[in-house]
């Protein structure tokens, strides 16, 4: 019998298992002392009941995996070779990797897991980051730093890089996303400082070879440091993920200066502006007045088309629309004064017109209300609201659509005015059928809708469907629970918030937490573990009372610095020195390169010099209110005011936990390979590290045997080969 085991056999054996072998659907026996296989009590199933094929082999590969070790893994470990066809064996593990089965490995095998992320250029979140780093740390690890993935370099321990390694580093390094280290400002401004250096100190211009070294780290750079670096500083900042205002305009400086590879304004190419990428989104109408009419049309027109076909998101679109017409604008002196009753001078707009990449040349906003008729209107919405219109543009076709549609926009029109919807007050809303779960996925999944068109556009939804699916929240995703009313989350289901699972809600207000915790406690209290328990509740914890955090200090969880910065800042207060190093455990000296974040160093100003001292961090009070630094990086989470916590308690069965899954099924083991029947099992298995199947990454079901949500797999599967953008 080939093994079924991950780490036995891989995932091709079982899925060739699985797909060629028939399995029965048994019924579900009563437990025995000689019986290896799980108890269905055990499964959240009653004995005697039917169980699916996929069940059945959950059951048997459970039992299978529990026996003596498996031949080849000794218990010191496996040497460097089968610890590479481990890691290859477990490639999927690779993406939803997670703390406590992963400080339970062997040096050798932790080694080899970290250097298949590299190969494979997994893509991990900030607290899968930090803590695999201090396990990294903790068994000697960082010095193999080139074989390590770039972003993992970035929440290492900077004063354990070697000098003669500083260069090596820091290009590796920056290689990196720094925005994931949006809560660790320390950790981020100690790169720009450890990379300066590097350098031999601060420069006042910064080379080519400087800016090869540097990466994407000159995204963090003051704006008079770009005007004077090497004009090859632009390829530095294409790898931005946006642009301050002041950086924006460096940019701008230095385009107009001649001085890169574009020449002058006036003398740019349609070449030469489509390889500036992104960039070019932020070059100034002053700027757009200087270059070449043909020229600039041809790249509107090029820009439009690439927006058009899904390759460049709205914000950039419209901002690159928005400073181009204004130039336009601006050179034509005889321009008219907008009236009421103004004549159509560019002609009627027609369905060809609308499919013109240049249409919003031709037609400013002014123009477009007086040249585009109902009837064009009513069939052609979806092609005209492809264009990247501007906020002025949009008012208009939302009032034409209002004189269309005086009784509210018909349920089949809604999808195509996602882009819209901002504009929609709560009473407008009122007014529209929202029937279907894709309308609502039209409206809402966009990240356009705010606050009240939220829980307006959900509350349609609810009058005429009455629940919220756990498939449903994970299609709009978790930023939009933070915009439902208190009333609306109350109202969800526990068995629904189940299946959603993991939801980010770290851009909640304060408020939206408490509430959302008090859900997720609904759902996920009955869970039988602290472990488990504390893996589902984890995105939820920013609401979490004092009493919750104090029972997890007793559980030895192993908070990460990640979601610690995320926890209630009021709530942080009534915690004591002490028990904050125990939730932290081994990530406490994360601490250090969160300090200037603001729930953090909230906290840290309430202690004295004694305490700081026994955190390992200096005692200077000057230093509580952040490093140095050269840069303009401000985290982007502040802290929210106090409100009142709901008060919890813990499942009683605690044990050691640490991490937390990823929120969808493409994150999960064997998910390609295996059948669906058996990934849900898989979602909520035992957690933890076998004595013979390796490292294994399934999380533990609540009692009730709740399942992930339906269609989560699939955009999970998606996620498991996309690369960052």
């Amino acid at each position: 019998m080939p093994s079924l085991c991950p780490g036995r056999g891989g995932q091709g054996t079982v899925m060739a298992w699985a797909s060629s072998r028939p399995i029965s659907s048994p019924a579900c026996p009563e437990p025995t002392a000689r019986d290896p296989t799980p108890s269905c009590t055990a499964m959240g199933l009653r004995a005697g009941a039917q169980v699916s094929p996929g069940l059945a082999l959950l059951m048997w590969l459970t039992a299978h995996c529990s026996r003596p070790q498996a031949q080849g893994f000794s218990q010191g470990g496996l040497d460097a070779s089968r610890a590479d066809l481990w890691a290859s064996a477990n490639a999927s593990l690779l993406h939803s990797f997670w703390c406590q089965p992963a400080s339970q490995l062997p040096r050798d095998q932790l080694s080899a897991l970290i250097r298949a992320m590299a190969t494979r250029r997994v893509l991990l979140r900030a607290w899968q980051l930090s803590c695999l780093a201090n396990l990294a740390a903790l068994h000697g690890l960082q010095d193999d730093f080139e074989l390590h993935p770039p972003d993992l370099l970035l929440f290492y321990n900077l004063t354990q890089v070697r000098e003669a390694d500083c260069r090596a580093f820091t290009h590796r390094a920056a290689q990196g996303d720094t925005e994931l280290l949006a809560n660790l400002p320390d950790q981020r401004a100690a790169l720009q400082r450890v990379a300066l250096a590097c350098l031999g100190g601060p420069r006042l211009r910064l080379s080519a070879s400087d800016l090869l070294l540097l990466g994407v780290l000159v995204c963090d750079m003051d704006a008079s440091s770009i005007v004077a670096a090497d004009p090859r500083v632009l390829q530095n900042l294409q790898r931005c993920h946006r642009l301050t205002a002041p950086q924006q305009a460096a940019l701008n400086t230095l385009l107009a200066s001649g001085e890169t590879t574009l020449g002058p304004p006036g003398s740019w190419n349609l070449e030469g502006l489509r390889a500036l990428g992104p960039l070019a989104t932020y070059i100034s109408s002053s700027l757009w007045m200087q270059v070449q009419q043909a020229v600039g049309l041809d790249f509107f027109g090029s820009t439009v088309a690439t927006y058009r076909a899904g390759r460049l998101s709205q914000q950039d679109a419209r901002r690159f629309v928005t400073g181009f017409l204004k130039a336009k604008a601006e050179s034509v002196s005889s321009r008219p004064k907008r009236g009421t009753g103004r004549p159509c001078l560019r002609g009627d707009i027609t369905a060809a017109t609308l499919r013109d990449d240049l249409f919003l040349v031709h037609y400013d906003c002014v123009q477009l209300e007086s040249c585009l008729g109902s009837r064009v209107l009513k069939a052609n919405l979806d092609p005209l609201l492809q264009h990247p219109l501007p906020a002025e543009c949009q008012r208009v076709v939302k009032a034409k659509l209002a004189r269309v549609y005086p009784r509210g926009v018909p349920e089949e029109q809604l999808p195509l005015i996602a882009s819209l919807v901002y504009l929609y007050s709560r009473s407008e809303i009122g007014q529209w059928n929202v029937t279907s779960r894709d309308t609502v996925v039209a409206l809402l999944a966009s990240d356009v809708a705010l606050e009240n068109q939220t829980e307006a556009v959900l509350q349609k939804y609810l009058d005429h469907n009455g629940t919220l699916t756990g498939a449903l929240l994970v299609a709009i995703g978790g930023s939009r629970l933070c915009w439902m009313s208190a009333r609306q989350i109350q109202a969800i289901r526990p068995s629904e918030f189940r299946l959603a699972g993991a939801l980010d809600i770290s851009s909640c207000p304060q408020s939206r937490k408490d509430v959302l915790y008090a859900k997720a406690r609904e759902a996920f209290g009955s869970t039988r573990t602290t472990a488990a328990y504390y893996r589902f509740m984890r995105p939820y914890l920013g609401g979490a009372p004092v009493e919750e955090l104090r029972h997890l200090v007793q559980a030895n969880v192993s908070m990460d610095i990640d979601t610690f910065t995320n926890l209630n800042p009021r709530v942080l207060q009534s915690l004591s020195v002490g028990n904050v190093t125990t939730l932290l455990g081994q990530n406490v000296g994360d601490l250090q390169k969160a300090r200037s974040h603001p729930t953090i160093s909230s906290w840290l100003r309430s202690l004295n010099r004694s305490a700081l001292g026994e955190l390992g961090l200096d005692t200077d009070p000057a230093g509580l209110s952040g490093p140095g630094r050269s840069t303009t990086v401000t985290p982007n989470t502040a802290p929210r005011g106090p409100y009142p916590a709901p008060t919890s308690g813990l499942p009683r069965h605690s044990a050691p936990a640490s991490g937390s899954p990823p929120a969808h099924l493409g994150y999960l083991p064997l998910s390609v390979a295996l059948p669906s029947g058996l990934l849900w099992l898989l979602y909520w298995g035992t957690p933890g590290l076998s004595q013979d199947c390796s490292w294994d990454t399934r999380t533990m079901a609540s009692e009730d045997g709740a399942a992930p949500a339906p269609g989560a797999g699939k955009r999970g599967l998606m996620l498991l080969g996309r690369g960052r953008p």
